[in-house]
């Protein structure tokens, strides 16, 4: 049986964990497994350490993101939160993601970097509304409506990676 990534860090699987704790394994099992202790070490031996320090990093990249997490840990329960067979969305949070590109668009023309940060803080307080009402649902074991939850968040995530990509280039 293969360690899930919350057993790999010693995590109870849980949407609410201890970032801490989670950042402080990841270091752990990237220092035990770093190349420099394996110079000597067997091709097989080189090979797990590079395996298991590959399987931290992705490991680490997911639980430390609550859209990834969420999915993850609906995934734990044979849940596939985003599926492109099943990726609806909403109305009205459909709507607010076209405002949200529209007004994304609209700042990158006007090359306006304070409409674009102000935008990335207001889907930031959303987001973090959206997450502390996925905690509640995992808690609850509402797992349909930790799916739409985590879907939300997801999108958003998408659309923040986005606008900071615009004010990368527009900074340039």
């Amino acid at each position: 049986m293969s360690l899930n990534y919350f057993d790999l860090f010693g995590l109870i699987p849980t949407f609410d964990i201890d970032l801490t704790a989670l950042e402080a394994n990841f270091r752990k099992i990237q220092s035990d497994n770093h190349p420099d202790r394996f110079v000597t070490a067997t091709a097989s031996e080189k090979l797990t350490s590079m395996q298991t320090a590959t399987l931290a990093n992705e490991a680490y990249q997911t639980l430390k993101s609550p859209g990834l997490r969420g999915s993850y840990l609906l995934g734990l329960s044979g849940i596939i939160a985003v599926d492109e067979k099943n990726n609806q969305m909403p109305a009205d949070f459909l709507m607010q993601q076209m405002e949200w590109r529209e007004a994304v668009e609209d700042a990158e023309n006007a090359r306006n970097i304070s409409a674009l940060e102000n935008l990335l803080e207001t889907i930031a307080s959303e987001a973090k509304q959206l997450q502390s009402g996925l905690s509640n649902q995992f808690k609850q074991n509402k797992l349909a409506d930790a799916t739409d939850s985590t879907r939300k968040l997801i999108f958003m995530d998408k659309v923040r990676a986005d606008i900071i990509k615009v004010i990368e280039k527009l900074e340039d």
